[in-house]
Protein backbone atom coordinates (compact mmCIF):
# COMPACT_ATOMS: atom_id res chain seq x y z
CA UNK A 1 0.00 0.00 0.00
CA UNK A 2 1.16 3.24 -1.15
CA UNK A 3 0.78 5.75 1.43
CA UNK A 4 0.04 8.61 -0.91
CA UNK A 5 -2.63 6.90 -3.00
CA UNK A 6 -6.31 6.46 -2.28
CA UNK A 7 -7.04 2.92 -1.62
CA UNK A 8 -8.29 1.03 -4.62
CA UNK A 9 -11.42 0.00 -2.72
CA UNK A 10 -12.10 3.72 -1.47
CA UNK A 11 -11.44 5.88 -4.38
CA UNK A 12 -12.15 4.88 -8.17
CA UNK A 13 -9.66 7.04 -10.23
CA UNK A 14 -12.34 6.89 -13.35
CA UNK A 15 -14.64 8.25 -10.82
CA UNK A 16 -15.76 11.89 -10.77
CA UNK A 17 -15.84 13.01 -6.99
CA UNK A 18 -14.77 16.40 -5.24
CA UNK A 19 -14.23 15.37 -1.39
CA UNK A 20 -14.33 19.15 -0.75
CA UNK A 21 -16.60 20.26 2.03
CA UNK A 22 -17.03 16.53 3.08
CA UNK A 23 -16.45 15.92 7.04
CA UNK A 24 -13.49 14.04 8.13
CA UNK A 25 -14.44 11.26 10.75
CA UNK A 26 -11.01 9.84 13.28
CA UNK A 27 -12.09 6.56 14.47
CA UNK A 28 -12.97 8.75 17.63
CA UNK A 29 -15.25 11.46 16.19
CA UNK A 30 -15.39 14.68 13.58
CA UNK A 31 -12.13 16.60 13.85
CA UNK A 32 -13.41 18.91 10.24
CA UNK A 33 -13.81 19.35 6.89
CA UNK A 34 -11.99 18.96 3.64
CA UNK A 35 -10.42 22.24 2.17
CA UNK A 36 -8.29 20.61 -0.19
CA UNK A 37 -8.27 17.18 -1.94
CA UNK A 38 -5.48 16.12 -4.59
CA UNK A 39 -5.99 12.34 -6.96
CA UNK A 40 -2.70 12.36 -8.65
CA UNK A 41 -1.23 8.93 -8.23
CA UNK A 42 1.46 8.98 -5.42
CA UNK A 43 0.34 12.06 -4.35
CA UNK A 44 -3.00 11.94 -2.90
CA UNK A 45 -3.56 13.83 0.02
CA UNK A 46 -6.29 16.18 1.65
CA UNK A 47 -6.03 18.92 3.72
CA UNK A 48 -8.70 19.76 6.61
CA UNK A 49 -9.88 22.56 8.40
CA UNK A 50 -10.17 21.66 11.92
CA UNK A 51 -12.35 24.27 12.88
CA UNK A 52 -12.55 25.33 16.76
CA UNK A 53 -11.18 21.14 17.23
CA UNK A 54 -7.40 22.43 17.23
CA UNK A 55 -7.96 26.08 17.44
CA UNK A 56 -8.94 26.69 13.73
CA UNK A 57 -5.25 24.50 12.09
CA UNK A 58 -4.91 22.98 9.06
CA UNK A 59 -3.83 18.89 9.09
CA UNK A 60 -2.41 17.10 6.29
CA UNK A 61 -3.86 13.67 5.56
CA UNK A 62 -2.23 10.86 3.11
CA UNK A 63 -4.78 9.53 1.16
CA UNK A 64 -3.94 6.03 2.36
CA UNK A 65 -5.45 6.79 5.61
CA UNK A 66 -9.36 6.88 3.96
CA UNK A 67 -11.14 4.05 4.88
CA UNK A 68 -14.19 5.25 3.73
CA UNK A 69 -15.75 7.87 1.62
CA UNK A 70 -19.74 8.31 1.88
CA UNK A 71 -21.38 10.90 -0.89
CA UNK A 72 -24.96 10.46 0.56
CA UNK A 73 -23.81 11.88 3.88
CA UNK A 74 -21.03 13.44 2.59
CA UNK A 75 -18.35 11.94 4.62
CA UNK A 76 -14.79 10.79 4.85
CA UNK A 77 -13.61 8.41 7.31
CA UNK A 78 -9.67 8.06 8.00
CA UNK A 79 -7.81 5.08 10.26
CA UNK A 80 -6.52 7.56 12.78
CA UNK A 81 -7.21 8.56 16.44
CA UNK A 82 -8.15 12.41 17.06
CA UNK A 83 -4.46 12.47 19.26
CA UNK A 84 -2.51 10.67 16.03
CA UNK A 85 -3.68 13.44 13.98
CA UNK A 86 -3.57 16.33 16.33
CA UNK A 87 0.32 14.73 16.92
CA UNK A 88 1.52 14.82 13.29
CA UNK A 89 4.03 17.30 11.59
CA UNK A 90 2.11 20.80 12.09
CA UNK A 91 1.02 21.92 8.82
CA UNK A 92 2.94 24.82 6.95
CA UNK A 93 1.22 26.62 4.20
CA UNK A 94 4.32 27.44 2.43
CA UNK A 95 5.96 24.31 2.42
CA UNK A 96 3.10 21.72 2.31
CA UNK A 97 3.70 20.61 -1.03
CA UNK A 98 7.58 20.33 -0.83
CA UNK A 99 9.47 17.03 -0.49
CA UNK A 100 10.63 17.80 3.05
CA UNK A 101 7.62 18.40 4.03
CA UNK A 102 5.11 15.38 2.64
CA UNK A 103 8.89 13.04 3.87
CA UNK A 104 8.29 14.14 8.00
CA UNK A 105 4.52 13.98 7.21
CA UNK A 106 4.85 10.47 5.42
CA UNK A 107 7.39 9.06 8.27
CA UNK A 108 4.83 9.73 11.15
CA UNK A 109 1.44 8.13 9.52
CA UNK A 110 4.00 5.70 8.05
CA UNK A 111 4.64 4.36 11.74
CA UNK A 112 1.12 3.44 11.66
CA UNK A 113 -0.11 0.15 10.90
CA UNK A 114 -2.24 0.11 8.01
CA UNK A 115 -6.13 -0.76 8.48
CA UNK A 116 -8.17 -2.12 6.30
Amino acid sequence: MELWNYRPDVYDRNQSLDLVGYHVQATDGKIGSIDEATYEVGESYVIIDTGPWIFGKKVMLPGSVITRIDPQERNVYVSRTKEEIKNAPEFDEGSFKEPDYRQRLGDYYGRFPQTF
